[in-house]
């Protein structure tokens, strides 16, 4: 089969990084994905939450298109149109004043680690500055992202990381409080943590910890990347707390397949931190992803997308509660809007398979959360298909 040859060259010559399903996808449509033999799939995983738009919307395809015929690139040693409109859209919606646009995630994450460094450096000018993150969060993969992912699985491999960390138990202000002192900088959290089996912040906990940071001078550090951009019925998920970080990562949905980041920053922290030469990058904020994420921004401007998820995940709670009730190995339902998880007692990694063979396609997080992070732009009938879908897998338990 020619799906099978695709697979063998792909094993043959790409770093083997990723343990892959067995499918070739090869296209999509609304909410479908569709492989090389034409099996035609919902899509309850976006991406890793990052086709917020789904696929084949034109407008934003004709937006790209006409700037891949314009301009793709020319270093950030000149000005360019697209990424000035992108970045006033952005830092718009999100309230943050100042914006750096990365390549990814991990870059974004990388980026607001040094403004919080060189925030306190030149405010003592000491070296010895600490970061407070999170027991069981996930940041990336860089050896900076790697430092303050609390998951010692991921890191050890890869030991000494740079700087000083020290991790706190989420949602635990004590905990976080025992670990501060004169040389901490930052502390940086996901607003909901993702890889970590789906755990949104408690309202007391984050805004214990922006007081906390306050009172002693510290950056807090929201990482965004996968609960933000509308995901959570809210811009970003901090915007549902009205705790607002100093600095902020996101990535993801920003550029709904066109890969970029960003961190963004209060005007305090802007003028106090990076200057020219602290940091850089050849493609980040190049016109290309500029058209991107500019045209991104208005489409959820115009289908009020924010609101969309507000409705149609207390359907889809609703949806996955009845499951929950229904099923002895539901042990718990966690999330909020588009972003939610189911903790089973059975085998997740081999659910997520059979729901691939149902043509469902649905992630793992955790070791043992089934996650729903489907396209924003999905409605009720999505979610009964998926249901439908689901409880097929589920009766073979």
């Amino acid at each position: 089969m020619e799906a099978e040859k695709w697979m063998e060259q792909s094993e043959g010559a790409i770093l083997h990084t990723y343990n892959r399903y067995p499918v070739i996808l090869d296209r999509g449509e609304g909410v479908y994905l569709y492989d090389t033999e034409g099996k035609k799939y919902l899509d309850f995983a976006a991406g890793i939450a990052v086709q917020a738009l789904g696929y084949g919307n034109q407008v934003y395809n004709d937006a790209l298109k006409g700037q891949i015929d314009r301009l793709l690139h020319t270093s950030n040693l000149y000005y360019n149109r697209p990424v000035a409109e992108a970045a006033e859209k952005l830092c718009r919606v999100s309230g943050m004043d100042k914006v750096f646009f990365t390549n990814s995630g991990a870059e974004a994450i990388e980026g607001a680690i040094k403004a919080a460094k060189k925030y306190a450096y030149a405010k003592d000018g000491r070296t010895d500055h600490e970061i407070i993150a999170m027991e069981h969060s996930f940041h990336g993969r860089t050896l900076g992202a790697l430092s303050v992912t609390g998951n010692a699985h991921y890191r050890e491999p890869f030991e000494p990381l740079p700087g000083i960390v020290k991790f706190a138990e989420y949602n635990s202000l004590d905990s976080v409080k025992s670990l501060v002192n004169d040389r901490t900088c930052a502390i940086l959290m996901e607003t909901v943590q993702g890889e970590g089996g789906i755990y949104p912040a408690e309202e007391t906990f984050l805004t214990g910890v922006k007081q906390l940071c306050e009172e002693r001078g510290i950056l807090l550090i929201l990482d965004e990347i996968q609960c933000g951009m509308g995901r959570t019925g809210h811009m970003f998920a901090w915007q549902g707390y009205g705790v607002k970080p100093d600095i902020m990562a996101c990535a993801k949905a920003l550029g709904c397949g066109v890969p970029v980041g960003a961190f963004l920053m209060t005007e305090s922290v802007a003028e106090a931190s990076l200057k020219p030469g602290d940091h850089g990058t050849t493609y980040g904020g190049n016109p290309f992803v500029g058209a991107a994420v500019s045209k991104v921004l208005d489409i959820f401007a115009e289908q009020n997308l924010v609101e969309h998820v507000r409705e149609i995940s207390a359907y889809l709670e609703e949806c996955l509660e009845k499951l929950k009730k229904d099923y002895t190995f539901i042990s718990a339902r966690r999330g909020v809007g588009l972003m939610q998880g189911l903790e089973l007692s059975i085998p997740v990694s081999e659910v997520s398979t059979k729901a691939l063979e149902e043509g469902l396609i649905l992630i793992t997080a955790g070791g043992n959360v089934l996650r729903f992070v489907p396209p924003l732009v999905i409605e009720k009938a999505h979610v009964d298909e998926m249901m439908e879908k689901l409880r097929k897998v589920f009766a073979e338990y």
